[in-house]
């Protein structure tokens, strides 16, 4: 009788520690939606131990036929297109929901720093620390250094208290600099996928590490946003508040996603990450016509288009500028140009880029340095050489010397 009793006592014992069980995170992801799937997978793949918790036992994706699909958008198309029989390709097309599930179980599900829980509520959402405390239904509670909100019901910002999130998309342009400061683009609104999101509007100056995305735009790219967003604060161990810009916005292009809404230049073009790291900075700006950006890369490069970004960068730039007036930049002067400011050998450039110009930068036009060079060349070499994106700026996108 005794031992009957002590086994059941142990029993016990076990099932209240299982039920009281606190499981700790870095990030923390609720929601079923395009945005909660997105953040939580970046977060996950940037290196950050990631739980995300969905209340339903499936996920409900928003349609994004119309966005422009780079990223992780590009990849579960890529993913969903092989499960249903396609080829490898980022078009969008109607799939269930049965499929889309299935696609994003096993993908979810391969990834080491990714915890799922679905199917089970929360009851309890309150700050711990300078972190978060998420109290379930089935007794755990999770504690976590950064929390993404990603729930489209409105009942977390609710339980939190949270102001209102501002409006997170923002139309593409060059009316200020701010555009330099863009950590996802490509969602469709308003007739139109040139938006961006800046890294400083899904930064919250009332709530410390925390990402509250749009529970009415649901996309693909806004959460890997703030699941990148996330993870750097997580894995350095510091505030959202203080993520750093250029890290941030260099794991995003790591992972393929559209930083610059070009309409014309795809994921998978040879020299996208050139072009869009030289678009982002405005090198080469992007000509807003039809609700679109394009970025034309067949066109000729102009010195006036140009002089006046680069004179802003570099200082060695001003020098050249005052020495070469041509009007249209050939191959020579490009190469003039990046050997002047980036202090290198002319001769020895040019016998690199010789090398180079079909076997890496995979131009099919044959290298002529009296040629004038097109904004695709332009954006390659600059790139190369100069890097760019290198140059610090501030939060509203302006040049800090």
């Amino acid at each position: 009788m005794k031992r009957g009793f002590l086994v059941l006592s142990i029993w016990l014992m076990a099932l209240g520690t299982l039920t009281a069980q606190t499981v700790k995170t870095g990030v923390l992801v609720t929601g079923d939606g395009s945005n909660a799937v997105a953040a939580s997978i970046q977060a996950a793949v940037s290196g950050a131990k990631t739980i995300l918790v969905v209340n339903e036992k499936g996920f409900k994706l928003s349609p994004f036929d119309k966005d422009q699909h780079s990223g992780i958008a590009a990849e579960f198309l890529k993913r969903a297109g092989k499960a249903s029989g396609r080829k490898d390709s980022t078009a969008y097309f109607s799939m269930s929901d049965a499929v889309s599930n299935e696609v994003l179980r096993t993908w979810m599900d391969s990834l080491k720093n990714l915890t799922v829980i679905r199917g089970v509520e929360w009851q309890r959402m309150k700050r711990s620390g300078s972190g978060w405390s998420m109290e379930l239904k089935d007794g755990r509670t999770i504690r976590a250094e950064i929390f993404v909100n990603a729930d489209r019901t409105g009942r977390a910002a609710s339980a939190l208290a949270l102001p209102v999130s501002p409006q997170l998309w923002q139309s593409f342009g060059y009316q200020d600099n701010s555009s330099r400061t863009s950590v996802a683009s490509g969602y469709f609104y308003n007739g139109s996928p040139a938006h961006v999101i800046s890294l400083y509007t899904l930064l919250n100056p009332q709530q410390e590490n925390l990402i509250a995305l749009d529970q009415e735009q649901q996309s693909f790219a806004a959460g890997q946003a703030g699941g990148a967003i996330a993870a750097y604060a997580a894995i350095f161990k510091t505030k959202v508040s203080v993520a750093s810009l250029k890290t941030v916005q260099g794991e995003l292009i790591n992972y393929k996603l559209n930083l610059v809404p070009f309409s014309d230049i795809s994921a998978i073009d040879s020299n996208w990450k050139a072009i869009q790291f030289t678009g982002l900075m405005g090198i080469l700006k992007a000509e807003l016509s039809g609700g679109q950006a394009w970025f034309r890369p067949e066109q000729l490069v102009m010195r006036a288009e140009i002089e006046p970004v680069l004179r802003e960068y570099f200082y060695k730039a001003q020098l050249w500028f005052d020495d070469h007036k041509e009007a249209k930049m050939t191959l020579a002067s490009v190469l003039s140009l990046v050997c002047t400011v980036g202090h290198k050998a002319l001769k020895n450039t040019e016998d690199e880029v010789r090398k180079r110009w079909n076997a890496s930068y995979r131009f099919t036009t044959p290298y002529e340095p009296s040629r004038p060079a097109t904004r695709r060349e332009f954006a390659v070499l600059v790139n190369d050489y100069l890097k760019p994106f290198n140059v610090n700026i501030d939060r509203n996108g302006r040049v800090l010397r």
